[in-house]
């Protein structure tokens, strides 16, 4: 969190003056003055102890009063040293002298950093009239770099909001921004799609379950002030009242809400409605695509097998897991049946991701069935799915492994188009085979089969490109990394399919979906 410092503070209330001088006869008349006109006023005899003073974090000054003759050191090097300290640099100084009176002291004396120059004898209302006018100009300026500070961090903050992947880390990167914008406690609260109501309260920002209740807000945004009980999610400063911001942009989705301290606005400062509005748009779109993904999802899964048949002597297990970066639904899929006491297994890939890709994907996984039901070796199904690509889907492509079981013999015909290898675990060793063939929807030579047997304890496993493919990696790479990691096969082949999901598939943010199939003869 970034505190405030005296340059970001909002400037309102009664000023502090500190008043510098060794004659502490005219000390008094200027503190008289300036105590009479309703000024806080601190005093300091030299300029070392209104250095000291102003240091001090106690004493917060807003303006100096400074006697050009000093004992230690003159009026002139204090000023100096005061505007080129980036603490307060920003902090005006008011120059007095009854001696340094020439043109020469004044020009000096405003060259070298003070906001004014005052002659003595000085009137009482002379000084009054310079201090308020001084502080003004101070004022203005604070109001006016506090905001451009405010809408720098504001626009860090939505940067950081809209690179969010999830409501709860939008959440706190929000309550994060809020904090570094106005420092103190902040609240920031949103329903997530299914109607829960979380809150990342801090600093440091935690989230948790909490819901605002009492107030109706309308579409639109607008900021109150609230009682601290009401937000007691998080520690209030004592006697501090909150400051609310809601936005809510549509009336069918519910408000968001950031609050922070009270003191820290500034009336007329639109920030904190924009944070809110900003955050307003960022869990729109957030939850959007929560709902989007999910109805993704769910189509996609309702075009796949449902239920795996069961197969004397052979154990099954599949695996699918949607990408994690995009809502539409992809082109993998995967097929097991039992024709003629044969299992077939099919596992395919079209390519993009769409709601045409997964046509396309529902077309050729029925059309593979169909050509298999009539009996047709691997080879002949996949010419029969390329002809059928290309005539009735002429600007597809996809890829397709498949083959027959015999469960008896263990007896395995396979043919591939374009698909990655299959890896084959036998006897504590991992390999991949290599059947190949041209991918489906081009006009390229007959696809071969491959013939080979899978003995007992032996495990087969087909996949799609999303378990061993990285933009930022060979693929090669990635099948090294597949043949370690099934270089144990667990006993329980869903707990085999699991690890390589968990060990090469990330956690969940993969940025294309992965199907597995694994086989055991047993």
């Amino acid at each position: 969190m970034t505190e405030l410092g005296r340059g970001d503070r909002p400037a309102h209330g009664k000023a502090t003056v500190l008043v510098v001088d060794d004659s502490a006869t005219k000390r008094y008349l200027l503190v008289s003055w300036l105590t009479r006109a309703g000024f806080t006023v601190v005093e300091a005899e030299t300029g070392g102890e209104a250095l000291r003073k102003l240091a001090d974090d106690d004493i917060d000054a807003d303006l100096v009063v400074l006697d050009v003759k000093l004992p230690d050191m003159s009026g002139f090097e204090v000023c100096e040293r005061i505007k080129t300290d980036s603490r307060y640099g920003v902090l005006p100084v008011i120059h007095v002298s009854a001696h340094a009176v020439d043109v020469n002291d004044r020009t000096q004396g405003l060259n070298r950093g003070a906001d004014a120059y005052l002659v003595e004898p000085i009137e009482p209302d002379e000084l009054i009239a310079t201090a308020q006018a001084v502080l003004r100009y101070y004022r203005a300026r604070q109001r006016a770099e506090l905001l451009a500070a405010r809408l720098v961090r504001l626009a860090e903050t939505t940067l950081a909001i809209n690179s969010s992947s999830t409501l709860p880390a939008l959440l706190e990167a929000a309550a994060l921004g809020a904090a570094d914008i106005f420092g103190g406690p902040v609240v920031v609260v949103a329903e997530t799609s299914e109607g829960e109501s979380l809150a990342a309260a801090g600093p440091p920002p935690a989230v948790r379950k909490w819901a605002v209740s009492g107030h109706r807000v309308e579409v639109g945004s607008l900021v109150r002030t609230d009682d601290a009980a009401d937000w007691d999610v998080v520690e209030w400063p004592e006697g501090e009242s909150v400051a609310v911001a809601a936005a809510r942009l549509r009336v069918d989705r519910p408000p968001v809400y950031v609050a922070v301290s009270g003191s820290s606005q500034t009336p007329g400062f639109p920030v904190l409605r924009q944070l809110a509005q900003a955050v307003a748009a960022a869990v729109e779109a957030q939850r959007s695509f929560d709902e989007e993904h999910r109805i993704a999802v769910t189509l996609q899964r309702s075009l796949l097998q449902s239920k795996l048949p069961e197969v004397p002597g052979i154990q099954l297990a599949v695996r699918y897991e949607p990408a994690g970066a995009q809502t539409e639904v992809g082109g993998d899929f995967y097929e097991l049946t039992v024709l003629d006491g044969k299992l077939l297994v099919a596992i395919g890939d079209v390519a993009g991701h769409s709601l045409h890709a997964a046509t396309v994907m529902a077309e050729l996984r029925h059309a593979v069935r169909a050509y298999a039901v009539e009996g047709h070796s691997p080879g002949a199904v996949l010419e029969l799915a390329n002809r059928f690509m290309r005539t009735v889907l002429p600007t597809d492509s996809a890829t397709l492994c498949l083959f027959t079981l015999d469960p008896a013999t263990g007896r395995i015909r396979m043919a591939s188009a374009g698909h990655l290898p299959p890896l084959l675990h036998v006897d504590g060793e991992a390999r991949f085979l290599s059947p190949r063939g041209a991918l489906l929807g081009l006009d390229a030579p007959v696809r071969a089969e491959q013939e080979l047997e899978l003995p007992p304890g032996g495990t087969l496993v087909l996949y799609t490109d999303g378990l061993i493919e990285r933009r930022n990696a060979d693929i090669d790479e990635g099948l090294r990394a597949l043949a370690a990691c099934a270089a144990e096969v667990e006993p329980d082949l869903d707990a085999f399919c699991s690890r390589l999901l968990n060990d090469l598939g990330g956690s969940g943010e993969q940025a294309d979906d992965i199907a597995v199939v694994a086989l055991r003869r047993v």
